[in-house]
């Protein structure tokens, strides 16, 4: 138990005796308006505000947000006004603890949407002052560590939120020992029989590993004593829940996870990193691909450092992470360690403010454009994946974005009308379409167009929740009127290219088209291709089908050869807006639905649907009016075809075992091609029958599970 004695003598080693005293007021304060109230641990509530309190005098944070930590339930679960917190302490600590304090319930018609909103308004006050969160993130770390007193079905919610949001709060501001404590906490409490069986693997290697460890720091110890650089050498155990992550997401066994330890070097400056690195590439060999140099490109919560990855027996690798007493800091307490420097130079507390005080901009921009509250906090999970990828503007400005955005998700990126206006992407000077995926690396320019606008269908091929919410957003305001204007500017514009007029459409033709695509009026058409529910030059190809109109314009050589009438169950009805073409799956990707998909339109083919990450798309940059933003529909049916390429043991029975479990999965095989064999092994390609992506996933993850599988993947 942590009491305001010990609380006052860890303020005492950095605070002035007048912040200590006014401190210990507000403990006054806090406590009458506690008296009385117990936490469902049983103990006088006043000692949670001092606990959180505690956990921020360990980052050596200031008066103020010591003191708003102290009275941050106050206002929520006392008859404390805010009005009197301004008059004893200040408004700027009156507007902490507001900005910590949840909303009544009562105003709301659920508490999920209490609880939705209370968090917005959290966020909303930490974009104004970056204590808020810290004493949030505080206050979760000690309710995660008494949370033996909630009821079961209580604690699994909260440390799933935890999970969802605090942690990957806590990493974006780069405050990793925080985040680490409250993943691990979390974990423990969502599957305690899963962290006990880790825990007891890692007991049972930690001996051998520490000898090992001990070796290999002995042996870098001396190589840099030679060269006269002076170093601080530790390392960490990764935590379980991180074990556990990693063999979950990549289906690996205890036994296949390589870098459960991690040594670090740190060193008085730069140059000194670099060297290093040098000294231990020529000890041990480096895993080619696991270099990450985090010091000349730092990641968006300003974290600094060079990763390795080396061999130091056969099979057996390590991690070293090489980095500067700053930058070690800045690792550790991440936005917390501002009030920590002393060095005169603190050129990280810089990059860590700025990168901070740009996401704090980045949540308050999320904020302007969702629809709700709700909605906020899903966009704002979306954001807080912690997989990245860093791309560059043509100015050389750093974008970092989930893993898996699109060029579409960079342009809302980059700024929200530069995402309204994006026509299509040059991504490392090819142009490309607005589905692309983006890789780490890539240079990225967006084109504009006045006349370019948001369509629904973009909301499938983005990955953030600024582009997302963006998006929603300009669509709830734009009227009927205003789509029905657009969308007959969209389809006069595709008639014009062959030398036609809106107007002189006849009555007959148009009731045919309408009759075709199932649709009541054109002005229902207007609508549908201004939303972006149908493209413009499928409903010009539908038209000209219809009557024997030479086809003009930069589509008549695609259109002279092009199938449009299709059956009843052609696989076109899983793509919206393409009603009457034939639209075909290409074979060089097998698209499934959850993919995103780029169409390409193919002389005499029809549409042909790409992945967008299909390497082929990259042979047609050439004629970029072939290429056209597509999206599945909504309810997908029918199956699909995959291809994996599977690595198997060369031994009796293991083809049929893949069979099997492959149809245990409602799966069918289409096709096996058996490739070469080395003698112990074959490489086989595989073509099965699935539902989705998610289908296929389950299928590969019971595959992996056969111990005649070295590696399976897909195409």
């Amino acid at each position: 138990m942590f009491l305001i004695s010990d609380l006052v003598k860890l303020l005492e080693t950095y605070l002035d005796d007048e912040s200590v005293a006014k401190i210990y007021a507000a403990y006054l304060f806090g406590a009458e308006a506690h008296d009385g109230q117990e936490r469902y641990t049983g103990e006088p509530y006043i000692y949670h505000p001092i606990a959180v309190a505690k956990i921020l005098a360990e980052f050596r944070c200031d008066a103020p947000t010591i003191i708003a930590a102290i009275l941050h339930d106050v206002i929520e679960d006392t008859k404390v006004s805010k009005q009197e917190i301004i008059e004893q302490f200040g408004n700027n600590i009156a507007e902490i603890v507001d900005g910590v304090s949840k909303l009544d319930r009562i105003k709301f018609a659920s508490p999920a949407e209490a609880q939705a909103e209370s968090f917005r308004k959290m966020m909303l006050a930490m974009s104004r002052d970056i204590r808020v969160i810290l004493i949030k993130l505080a206050d979760r770390l000690h309710n995660m560590h008494t949370l033996y007193g909630v009821r079961l079905d209580k604690r699994r919610r909260i440390a799933k939120e935890t999970l969802e949001v605090y942690a990957p709060i806590a990493e974006r501001l780069g405050m990793y020992d925080l985040m680490l404590n409250l993943e691990d906490l979390a974990f423990a409490n969502i599957y305690p029989l899963r962290r006990k069986i880790l825990e007891n693997a890692v007991r049972k290697i930690r001996s051998k590993s520490n000898k090992a460890i001990t070796h290999i720091i002995q042996r870098i110890e001396s190589s840099l004593k030679i060269l006269k650089l002076k170093v601080k050498i530790k390392y960490r155990e990764k935590s379980l829940h991180s074990i556990y992550k990693k063999m979950r997401d990549k289906s690996l066994k205890f036994s296949e996870v390589n870098d459960i330890y991690a040594i670090r070097i740190i060193t008085e400056n730069v140059d000194n990193c670099y060297r290093i690195l040098g000294v231990v590439h020529n000890m041990y060999r480096p895993v080619p691909g696991k270099f990450k140099d985090y010091i000349a490109i730092p990641k968006a919560n300003g974290y600094q450092s060079l990763h390795t990855v080396l061999f130091v027996q056969k099979d057996e690798m390590i991690e070293i992470q090489i980095r500067t007493r700053d930058m070690d800091l800045v690792a550790e307490s991440g936005i917390a360690a501002h009030w920590q420097y002393k060095s005169k130079d603190a050129t990280s507390n810089i990059k860590i403010e700025k990168a901070a005080k740009e996401w704090m901009h980045q949540v308050w921009e999320l904020q302007q454009v969702a629809g709700n509250s709700a909605e906020f906090v899903e966009s704002f999970k979306v954001d807080m994946f912690p997989d990245k990828v860093y791309c560059f503007t043509p100015q050389g400005e750093i974008i970092e974005l989930p893993r898996g955005s699109t060029a579409l998700d960079f342009a809302y990126a980059v700024h929200t009308d530069v995402g309204n206006k994006c026509k299509y992407a040059l991504i490392d000077s090819r142009q490309m379409p607005l589905a692309t995926s983006l890789r780490n690396g890539q240079t990225v320019n967006i084109i504009t167009d006045e006349n370019s606008y948001p369509l629904p269908s973009w909301l499938d091929i983005v990955a953030t929740g600024k582009a997302r919410a963006s998006i929603k957003n300009y669509l709830r305001k734009l009227k009927d009127s205003d789509a029905i204007d657009f969308g007959k500017k969209m389809l006069d514009r595709s008639l014009q290219a062959h030398n036609l007029d809106l107007d002189k459409i006849s009555l007959e033709d148009q009731k045919q088209l309408l009759k075709n695509i199932k649709l009541k009026s054109m002005d229902d058409l207007y609508k549908s291709i201004g939303l972006g529910e149908r493209i413009a030059e499928f409903v010009v190809s539908m038209l000209l089908s219809t009557k024997n109109i030479k086809i003009q314009g930069r589509f008549r050589t695609i259109f002279n050869k092009l199938p449009f009438l299709r059956g009843k169950d052609a696989p076109g009805l899983n793509i919206l807006g393409t009603e009457g073409m034939s639209v075909q799956y290409a074979k060089c990707c097998y698209p499934l639905p959850g993919d995103k998909i780029v169409g390409h339109l193919s002389s005499g083919l029809g549409i042909m649907v790409h992945k967008s990450s299909c390497n082929n798309l990259q042979n047609y940059r050439k004629q970029p009016e072939r290429l056209v933003d597509i999206s599945w529909a909504k309810d997908v049916t029918g199956d699909f075809t995959a291809e994996l390429n599977v690595d198997i043991d060369n031994k009796p029975g293991a083809l049929a075992s893949v069979a099997t479990e492959i149809s245990a999965a409602n799966s069918n095989i289409d096709n096996i091609d058996i490739g070469q064999s080395t003698g112990a092994h074959n490489s086989m390609r595989i073509l099965l029958r699935v539902k989705d992506r998610q289908h296929l996933a389950s299928i590969i993850k019971s595959l992996k599970k056969l111990t005649c599988i070295r590696s399976i993947s897909r195409q």
